[in-house]
């Protein structure tokens, strides 16, 4: 098969994919939402399809970061914002774990595992966009010199 050069065709071509991907995610969603009225959320969950839609959905969540980091009109200190954000995550992790900690049908080791989980969950696409930053800075400066 030929490599398409022409612009116009290479863009039309790539609204074509995420129009595709967009009818494909829908598609999915009913599925689940079907499974998630019949047998519950436990059988929406049991379902792969559930498992191919999460790992879509991560994909394209890094997928996009890695475009807005590019797109950013200003460079950010990514150390500085790195900063910031691991500490806003903390905070956050440290708020839900005390509320899931105090409530009776839980007790202290549900609610350090929850802000656990939900530290590493939010720390790691804040290491990717560090090290997208650092990249971009990295590559700004070859340019430079």
């Amino acid at each position: 098969m030929k490599k398409i050069t022409d612009e116009r065709l290479v863009l039309r071509n790539l609204q074509n994919t995420r129009i595709v991907y967009i009818v494909q995610t829908f598609g999915i969603l009913c599925i689940l939402g079907y499974n998630l009225f019949t047998s519950g959320i436990d059988g929406m969950r049991d379902n792969p399809i559930w498992l191919v839609f999460m790992v879509s959905a991560i994909v394209s969540a890094y997928l996009s970061m890695s475009i807005s980091v590019e797109h950013e009109k200003k460079i950010r200190n990514p150390k500085k914002s790195f900063i910031i954000s691991t500490v806003i995550t903390l905070v956050i992790s440290i708020i839900i774990a005390y509320f899931v900690s105090i409530t009776p049908e839980s007790g202290l080791s549900v609610g350090i595992l929850t802000g656990v989980i939900i530290l590493i969950c939010f720390l790691i696409p804040n290491i990717y966009i560090y090290r997208l930053r650092m990249k971009q800075l990295i590559d700004l400066d070859d340019l430079e010199e």
